[in-house]
This record gives C-alpha cells, structure tokens and sequence, in this order.
C-alpha cells in the first residue's frame, strides 16, 4: 500500500493544543495508551497487522516541515516556544508495541513521554482504519458508496433538509480513508449554503484545514482531564476538572477555550464550572449522554451563574449525523449558541460498517487513570479496583461538597 499517513499536520488540531500544554507544564509526564476495537466481529488478519506496522515505521520517518510550522506559526494561540520544538520533534517508532494477540487480532500499545504517545493517537488510528478498508473489502466500490452518500448530504444540505447551523468535519480517526476525508472536505466547503442556516467552519484535520483554507478546529480530548488531573498522585481525583481547567487557563487565558464535561461526569464537572471558569471559556463540549438533557443542564447552569447563554456555545459530537444534528439544533436554535463536531458519518459512511476503534491512555507517571463518562461503555481501563476508587472519590464529593470549597472559583 501507499504511506496513508504523509505529514505530521494529519493529526486533529487538539492534538497541538493540548501539546503546546504539555510541553509547557508536564513535559516530564509519562503515559502509555492502548488499542480498542469496539466491534464484536472484526478480525484483523497478520498481513494487516504486518502491513500497520509498515505504515506506522514509514509516519515514524517523518518530520515538519517549515511551511507546515510556518502554518501553525499563524494560528493565534500557538507560541513561539512550541514551534520550535516541533522542528526537532520527530514520531519514535521504539515507543510502539504492535502484535496480533489482540481480541480482534490486533493489539498495539505506545509507552513514553506524554509529549510523545499523545501525538501517535491519531495517526495510528486513521493508519489501523484505513488498512482494514482496503484490505477486508473492494475498496473502489466502498469508495463508490462513500461518494454516493457524501452527494446526498451535500445536497440535503443545499437544500435545508438538514439544519445543522456551525458545523464542522471531526472523522480522521475513524475515516474510510485519506481520499475520501480530502472529498469530504472539499465538497463540504464548497457546498452553497446560502438558502439555509448551516455553515461549514473547518475541520479537525490540520492537514486538509491547511490545504483547503478552511479553520482547524479543536481544543481538549479526555486525555488532558485525566492526565493532568489524576497523572500526579497528590491529586484528589474527584477534582480532576479543577487542575485541567486551571492549565489550560494557565496556558491560554480567554484563548482556545472550549471545555469538555463528561470525562468524571457532567455532574462532576459542574462543581468546579463555576463563574471564573464559565466566564473564560467559550463554551463546551457534549461527548456522551442524551444531547438534549445535557444541553439543558448547561443553560441552566449558566443562567444560575448569572451568565446569558446566547454568549456561550454548545458543541454536541458524540456520534452525530445530520438527522441528529438538526434536531438538537431546533430545540436549543436562540437560547444558546449550537455548534457540531461530525465525524464517522461525514468521513466513513459507506456500505458496510464501520469501525468503533480507538487509543485511550491507561496510565500515566506509573499509574492507572480512567474516565468515567455520562453513559456506560466509553471507557477504558485496565485495573476495576481504580475505577472503584475513582468513582467513591467522586461520590464522596458529591454528597459532601457543600460548595464552600477554596478550589472552586
């Protein structure tokens, strides 16, 4: 096969917020990240896996180059400092374990500095998917599909069938592929949207932003709340959103500010979201959980905090396609600002199903860290007795933090 992965920009734009923070604050945190296929039949083959390895030593080999760093030079809240590491960064193969003892056949682990493994997600994700495509089906007829539906979303939306107002394309990790992401884009942009209320504002992927002038789009994963929240073991993990929140303020003031809930629960969350913070940032981001129910608690907390909610923005992304999408944008359409992060359904829509798969860090500085999200399912660790412990710290806050608490502002 041909390199899938050709420039380290072909990563998604949170990728280099949250690493400008981590160079700045944890660079000497160390974290190792695992592989999931959340499909109960997928099997990958030893010649895919030989072949993922191959893609994966070939993303190794490269490094930026200077338009690219001249690009992220331009991007307002990327500092100097960065940049400059960035020139000497380079992907380390060594950090990479990839065998085929997997329950799907695959398994693959990346162990090293945080500043390192946080970078490999991505790539590794969009190598493993696009492998999988082209070796397990007819990718030209997958392709066929692909373009069909794109088509039909394109021209839904033209149309005003669908009502998505600011949106954006989020599907590297999961994409059929680097072509049909590039078509995707591409036809998104160049979509008339004149007759309706949608807008396409950019995508995820650095790469093609770059290419098709249109903004990268991202800012915090799970990653940060976990790592920076529950990698130092003098931490109450209960309070992870507090030490996350404060970084990123720390690095960023009013910048870049668009806040995750969901990784210790939205509940959880919002005992450290209180005025200081709600004020910074610009809004948050839905990532698990009925998007109706979590969209209300938001605006109500808002309003509670004294704060008008037409001000802040609401960015829904967990599993969206534009039916979804335009049904949640109606209901909050002039009591809030609505945006949407699209992924698989813009980037792998095709005949056959696609892939759940994902990289997720399990431990960090030696110990395990977890996330326990709105819903069941969308976590990861390997020790229970860890999520037992997370999950009586958060409970002991909850029934016993009055509100009265120095760390929360």
């Amino acid at each position: 096969m041909e390199p899938i992965i050709n420039s380290l920009l072909e990563t998604d734009a949170y990728k280099f917020s949250m690493g400008q923070s981590i160079y700045h604050q944890f660079s000497d945190y160390k974290t190792t990240w695992s592989f999931k296929c959340r499909n109960k039949d997928v099997k990958f083959t030893a010649e895919m896996v030989e072949e993922i390895k191959r893609q994966i030593q070939h993303y190794c080999s490269l490094r930026f180059r200077e338009d690219e760093l001249e690009y992220l030079n331009n991007i307002t809240w990327i500092k100097g400092s960065y940049i400059d590491f960035l020139r000497l960064w380079q992907p380390r193969y060594e950090d990479y374990e990839i065998t085929t003892e997997g329950p799907c056949g695959l398994s693959i682990e990346t162990r090293g500095t945080w500043l390192n493994t946080s970078m490999y997600e991505i790539a590794t994700l969009a190598i493993v998917n696009e492998v999988y495509f082209r070796m397990a089906y007819d990718y030209d007829e997958l392709l066929d599909s692909f373009k069909e539906r794109l088509a039909e979303k394109v021209r839904k939306l033209e149309s005003g069938e669908y009502t998505a107002g600011a949106f954006s394309e989020f599907g590297l990790r999961r994409r059929l592929s680097a072509e049909a992401q590039d078509l995707a884009v591409e036809a998104l942009k160049n979509a008339d949207y004149s007759k309706t209320d949608s807008k396409f504002v950019g995508t995820s992927n650095v790469y093609l932003a770059k290419k098709h002038g249109v903004t990268p789009v991202g800012t915090m994963a799970h990653e940060w709340i976990m790592c920076v929240g529950q990698g130092n073991h003098k931490h109450n993990p209960a309070y992870s959103n507090w030490y996350a929140l404060d970084a990123w303020v720390k690095e960023y003031g009013i910048l870049n500010g668009t806040a995750l809930t969901d990784c210790i629960t939205t509940e959880c969350f919002l005992q450290d979201f209180q005025l200081t913070f709600a004020t910074l940032f610009s809004g948050v981001r839905h990532d698990s959980g009925d998007p109706f129910e979590w969209g209300e608690k938001m605006i109500k907390h808002y309003e509670k905090l004294g704060i008008d909610p037409k001000t802040k923005t609401l960015l829904f992304s967990d599993s969206l396609d534009l039916d979804r999408a335009t049904k949640i944008y109606k209901h909050f359409k002039g009591r809030v600002k609505v945006a949407f992060g699209i992924g698989t359904y813009f980037a792998n829509d095709t005949k056959e199903e696609a892939l759940n798969i994902v990289m997720k860090t399990t431990s960090c500085n030696g110990m395990d860290v977890a996330k326990l999200s709105d819903v069941e399912g969308k976590g990861m660790c390997k020790n229970p007795d860890y999520i037992q412990y997370l999950q009586r710290c958060i409970d002991w806050r909850m029934a016993n933090d009055n509100g009265n608490n120095s760390l929360r502002v």
